[in-house]
């Protein structure tokens, strides 16, 4: 048992050697709430990646919404491939820039655990319903999932993640811009690791929202052509694949994107980083702006793109169809759930006893894989539907 009680000692020293003076060291984690003992060869870090993946809400996420409901294809992106992609895209920037890939990594598998069914139309049904309660928000919700929500350990709720993860959640990026709570010290930056996960974030999201939009039919290469990015990379793979298959050269530009994005990322922010003179952790604290950043060439190319994105495809009429519907689903279980509670099943009910109805409605809510709640739907409302 010694030498494994060295390794963990072994790793955190290779850290200390081979990582950015300004990244974020195992060793100099603010730990977790509730004290545990070491683990002999994993580090702080490492646990919390393990821990993640083991959750019940992170397996949830296979059946939740990207932008397609789950039910209309199988070949469709959902809230866990995001999530793989976003962490392998984390892992790959964490290693150039020579930041903690584990950290990276267990920030990019958290980041969606709040999501509710049905992508975003889910969480702005539950954000109005929540309004007189504090609202909904997907990074508070994912903090109350692994701070509360999960039940696996004897010692403590949740899973005890270390406070550098659990800040990566709360200061992800969100449309919602509710504020960050006082013990995560709302003025000071968040970790590059954490910085870097909302971009890795955006490239992935970008990427495959054009090839399920192609795919799907939603999206045309046509109406990709106005978009200055998508005429460069198209351009670009017919020289270099005169002869591949529409749906070859439709991958070939999505992972051309991704290494465009990536590598763009990777030199703006190397050149940020040497023009700051940023030199420690407490230097990246302290700045007065995220560090992690695209050019602003590449900026603007992005802005034109989710501009396109947002027209063409977010709001399309069968996007559209199926957004509205997902809130009258969410909206009439919310509703039926909070009229009569002894609907709800008995562990869900149990916590009653010491939440409020309209949370505990919620968390049950917003737990739900799409699949799930289409189901519920119909036990609740289709006469002819077994419970």
């Amino acid at each position: 048992m010694k030498p494994l009680q060295n390794f963990r000692l072994q790793l955190e020293e290779q850290e200390e050697q081979i990582l950015a003076p300004y990244a974020m060291k195992s060793k100099q984690s603010k730990g977790r709430a509730y004290a545990e003992e070491e683990h002999p060869y994993r580090t702080h870090f490492q646990r919390d990646r393990d821990r993640i993946i083991h959750s019940t809400a992170f397996r949830r996420l296979e059946y939740k919404t990207q932008v397609f409901v789950n039910h209309e294809g199988d070949h469709y992106r959902t809230r866990l491939t995001h999530t793989i992609e976003v962490a392998q895209i984390s892992r790959s920037i964490a290693r150039t820039l020579r930041l903690n890939e584990d950290l990276a990594e267990a920030i990019a598998l958290v980041h969606d655990l709040g999501h509710t069914p049905f992508g975003h139309s889910g969480e702005e049904v539950l954000n109005e319903i929540m309004k007189e309660h504090g609202g909904f928000e997907h990074n508070l919700q994912s903090l109350r999932v692994v701070d509360i929500l999960e039940e696996k350990y004897p010692n403590f709720p949740g899973l005890n993640l270390c406070y550098e993860v659990r800040e990566g959640i709360i200061k992800h990026e969100s449309i919602y811009n509710r504020p960050i709570p006082a013990r995560f010290y709302p003025k000071k930056r968040a970790t590059l690791e954490a910085q870097m996960v909302d971009l890795a974030d955006e490239i992935a999201y970008n990427a495959h929202d054009i090839d399920d939009g192609l795919y799907s039919g939603v999206l045309t290469e046509e109406t990709l052509a106005e978009v200055e990015l998508w005429k460069k990379l198209s351009s670009d793979c017919r020289k270099k694949y005169p002869n591949i298959s529409a749906s070859q050269r439709r991958t070939q530009i999505v992972r051309m994107l991704i290494n465009w994005e990536v590598t763009d990322l990777i030199e703006a922010t190397t050149a940020k980083i040497r023009k700051l003179g940023i030199k420690s952790l407490e230097d990246v604290r302290k700045a007065l702006e995220n560090i992690l950043t695209f050019s602003e060439p590449m900026k603007k190319l992005n802005a034109k793109l989710k501009f396109c994105l947002m027209n063409h495809m977010y709001r399309h009429f069968r996007v559209i169809r199926m957004s509205d519907k997902a809130k009258r689903i969410l909206k009439e279980l919310f509703e039926t759930y909070a009229k009569n509670p002894e609907q709800l099943p008995p562990s869900t009910k149990d916590k009653l006893k010491h939440t409020g109805k309209m949370q505990v409605v919620c968390d049950y809510i917003a737990g739900m894989t799409d699949r799930f709640a289409l189901q519920e739907y119909k036990k609740l409302f289709d006469p002819l539907e077994r419970v």
